[in-house]
């Protein structure tokens, strides 16, 4: 097996939930989705895909219709994308990896900005590029971006820089102000970005666009940027494993390319799903958006009222992100909560070592009641370890 391979860190987040699994008592935060089910009317075009007996290959970039589709849905919310630059893939996480073998050679810098979902670090590492971070501070439990210090880690020898926001799972979104800041510096450098703005509606603040700012409404097509998204968060359709590249035109012959060798394409029942997701966006994500909002207001309040808790809300995504002071390390406090409190949190310093004894706790439930027993059972193991 490859180095660089066999170098790779197991998911700390699945070594916590493995220390959970068979327990019926447990309530489960961390990983990143609802445990809420995908809408019946998606669902129902899914079925319906199958019992025409659409089982076949289609397209590599994918069907017609959904590039369209996401292309019309994009363009509702940042200036006009046509299809022509949409290449669909089987979910956000193959969108990513397709979008840094793309553009990443073995060698290569690759700067990313950190603590981050580790398959944005880990995928450049496969392909054996020299990854470098550049931390988000964090200020009474908010996370911000120096971009001196990243300006500063970015230059003519990096290939690509990797950025997430809104972020997972710190919460930090980018301004307006830093994504003109970071764009004219990669410009310059001839730096590429890929921007994951996976978690771009699902957005607190208030938005002319109805989403988070994203670097589209200040590119240009041709610039040196890919934007990955997904189904996933926006439409409840985690399980699906559907998402989608915006590029520039020049990119798009070598995508299909790659989409070929990597997955062919994704599967068209599930394509289907997703035009029946975009066709009913008004009436399935603002109540999503706002049911999340909810829940990050029912739980940071109270997991602020515990002392020794640094915590701020959001301004984005589906985390509270929190430190327990005195609790240095993340990967074992998260054990023992799962197994000594039956609640189940990731791991900080599964997204990088300057998380270490940060907690994130996916608020993304159904039942907020779920969340407020949580913490009442996190104020109970507290109070046990004094």
């Amino acid at each position: 097996m490859r180095e660089a391979i066999h170098n790779l860190e197991a998911s700390k987040i699945r070594e916590v939930a493995n220390a959970g699994l068979g327990r019926s008592d447990v309530l489960a935060f961390w990983f990143g989705e609802s445990d809420e089910v995908t809408p019946d009317v998606i669902r129902q075009a899914a079925i319906e895909s199958l019992q025409r007996g659409e089982t076949f290959y289609a397209h590599n970039l994918g069907l017609p219709e959904l590039r369209q589709a996401v292309a019309a849905y994009m363009s509702g919310l940042h200036p006009k994308i046509d299809a022509s630059r949409i290449a669909i893939t089987s979910g956000g996480v193959s969108a990513l990896m397709l979008a840094v073998q793309a553009l990443v050679d073995a060698g290569d810098e690759v700067v990313a900005v950190t603590p981050v979902w580790p398959n944005l670090t880990a995928q450049p590492a496969i392909l054996g590029a020299d990854v470098r971070c550049v931390s988000l501070v964090p200020q009474g439990g908010q996370w911000t971006l120096d971009l001196d210090a990243l300006r500063a880690a970015v230059t003519s020898k990096t290939k690509l820089l990797i950025v997430n926001a809104p972020n997972n799972p710190t919460g930090w979104t980018l301004t307006r102000d830093e994504q003109l800041a970071i764009l004219d510096h990669c410009r310059r450098t001839g730096t590429w970005i890929l921007a994951d703005e996976v978690y771009e509606r699902l957005y607190y603040e208030p938005s002319p666009n109805r989403c988070a700012p994203s670097f589209l409404d200040v590119a240009s097509p041709d610039d040196r940027l890919v934007v990955a998204h997904s189904f996933s968060k926006s439409f409840l359709m985690t399980g699906w494993r559907l998402g989608w590249l915006v590029l520039p035109p020049a990119l798009m012959d070598g995508m299909g390319k790659l989409i070929e060798f990597n997955t062919s394409c994704a599967s068209v029942f599930t394509q289907r799903a997703g035009i029946a997701a975009l066709a009913h966006t008004e009436e399935i994500t603002p109540r999503i958006v706002a049911h999340l909002k909810s829940c990050r207001d029912t739980l940071v309040p109270l997991l602020a009222d515990i002392p020794g808790v640094q915590v701020a809300p959001a301004r984005g995504g589906m985390y509270a992100f929190f430190k327990l002071d005195g609790f240095d390390d993340s990967l074992a406090v998260a054990k023992r909560l799962v197994a000594e409190a039956g609640l189940g949190l990731a791991p900080g310093n599964a997204f990088a070592p300057e998380a270490q004894g940060w907690l994130r706790w996916c608020f993304a439930s159904k039942d907020k009641q779920r969340l407020i027993e949580g913490v009442n059972r996190l104020k109970r193991w507290l109070a046990v370890q004094k």
